[in-house]
């Protein structure tokens, strides 16, 4: 298969590759186009086949439910059961934009899209471009990360292609995503909303709004291989680059020098290594490929580059990878979430 690969401008919209993408879309085929979290993979969240579809282009396993993208509230009204209070509240004021829900879903919602719930997932992304495409082809997109599954998520088209190309019929490329982690996911389904992923949107957030919010367990630790996951990412191995990676937590000095003194045995032994620091931290490292994944002090460079940074170590065909961690900050949880899952839990206490 020849992927078509499609430049678009997010301010001012070639419809004519909205309508290729949309033909795509309507005969059961595969587009992946940019939302403000990351690059998602859509096919018709109705058609069944359109779903196999997306699990085999990603080698994604198919208990792993797939979130709906919806563009409009009459589109959420399609697949869900019902709209609770708290879900009104939520759509209210974070949509559209990077928060994802979890409903009851209605019966035309095939059990192919939600990996075999009866709960379904929908957000309405913050991006003309995605946007533009749900509500012109008035089909609700699943749409799962654009990569190949287990691998970190795309931020660019460029990532979307080194994964899928042949694989997938079109790409729409709209430039570089803005938050570069996916949304948080909260299941309205129970009586107290629950964080089955965190995301930029974080707990107290959420609480402004709707009072109590708790966090599933299964995202505070180790994944449980007999788990059936809920929402995507809480099972599987995710984000994980081809090096063996792993964290070191502890004071600011004695990590780097921790992490040096590893990274210097490393190389003694003729491994390639890549050191993962901060804007604050950077001068301290002295050997291995030294890469600044962005500023404690701001945050959304961090989440943005996260995923990159890994790929560019995979580019550059290191063996291993030593990294700082990230707890602090509003959206420390979010980003360690994804560090850990990468690091497969590998995390030495300094």
């Amino acid at each position: 298969m020849e992927t078509i690969y499609r430049k678009i401008d997010t301010e001012n919209i070639d419809m004519s590759a909205i309508e290729e993408a949309t033909s795509i879309l309507r005969e059961g085929n595969m587009v992946a186009f940019p939302t403000e979290t990351v690059y998602g993979l859509g096919a018709d969240a109705l058609n069944a086949d359109a779903s196999k579809k997306i699990y085999a282009a990603k080698g994604r396993p198919s208990d792993n439910p797939l979130i709906i993208h919806v563009s409009n509230i009459s589109q959420v009204e399609r697949v869900v059961k019902e709209v609770p209070k708290t879900a009104r509240k939520l759509m209210d004021t974070f949509w559209p934009g990077p928060l994802t829900i979890v409903f009851k879903k209605a019966d035309i919602v095939p059990h192919g899209t939600t990996g075999g719930l009866d709960t379904v997932a929908v957000r309405m992304p913050n991006h003309k471009v995605a946007l533009t495409l749900i509500e012109h082809s008035d089909i609700v997109i699943a749409a799962p990360s654009a990569n190949t599954s287990g691998r970190p998520s795309p931020t660019t088209a460029k990532h979307v292609m080194d994964d899928l190309n042949g694989k997938i019929s079109m790409v729409l490329d709209g430039g570089p995503v803005g938050i570069g982690i996916e949304s948080t996911i909260v299941d309205v389904t129970s009586g107290v909303p629950t964080i089955l992923r965190p995301g930029y949107i974080n707990k107290k957030m959420l609480e402004e709004v709707v009072g109590h919010v708790e966090i599933d367990k299964a995202i505070l630790g180790k994944p449980d291989k007999n788990l059936k996951p809920k929402a995507p990412g809480m099972k599987y191995k995710h984000y994980a680059p081809k090096a063996d990676f792993t964290i070191y937590e502890g004071s600011r000095d004695c990590v780097a020098e921790k992490i040096n003194q590893v990274a210097k045995e490393y190389i003694e032994q003729g491994y390639k290594v890549g050191i993962i620091a901060s804007d604050e931290t950077v001068d301290l490292y002295t050997v291995g490929e030294i890469v600044s994944i962005g500023s404690r002090e701001d945050e959304i460079t961090i989440s943005k580059n996260l995923y990159g940074v890994l790929r560019d170590f995979d580019d550059k065909q290191v063996d291993y990878i030593l990294g700082e961690s990230f707890e602090s900050g509003e959206l420390g949880q979010a980003i360690m979430n994804r560090l850990l899952k990468a690091a497969g839990y590998q995390v030495v206490q300094i």
